[in-house]
């Protein structure tokens, strides 16, 4: 984990502690994009990120999201592809990010909840605990 983010750190650790462990699920790389679509569709939007193969020299990055594209290895935990579809719902199309503060947990903590059947009371009572912010109000832009 890297001290220049400390916010992120906090969360790896918590997905570690507590949402790693309540899904053991693996995509393969030939379904994330019906994934992507599904949650997209899902939340009411339209355009979802395009899925594409993550650069073989990226070793420490498990995979890395833009509101244009997720990338991502051969197979990738659900978890995780909730978190960067978080990641891409919290961005735009010029790059500018929510990173991993209050809105992009909020929104990633729905997804959770709303995709893998994920029991909110106990998200939300762990975020607390481990002092990670999150906001339950963030708006989605409608065209995205």
């Amino acid at each position: 984990m890297s001290s220049r983010d400390a916010a992120a750190d906090r969360l790896y650790a918590w997905e570690d502690q507590v949402v790693a462990p309540q899904d053991r699920s693996r995509v393969p790389f030939a379904q994330l994009q019906a994934l992507v679509d599904h949650v997209w569709a899902g939340e009411g939007l339209k355009w979802p990120p395009r899925v594409r193969p993550l650069a073989h020299q990226a070793r420490a990055t498990v995979a890395r999201a833009s509101r244009l594209a997720i990338e991502a290895p051969a197979e990738l935990p659900s978890w995780v592809l909730l978190h960067e579809i978080a990641h891409a719902l919290t961005s735009d199309i010029d790059g500018r990010s929510a990173g991993h503060g209050p809105d992009f947990v909020g929104t990633y903590l729905r997804l959770l909840v709303r995709y893998s059947k994920m029991d909110q009371l106990l998200l939300e009572t762990t975020l607390r605990q481990a002092g990670i912010a999150y906001r339950l109000d963030v708006r989605l832009p409608p065209s995205s």
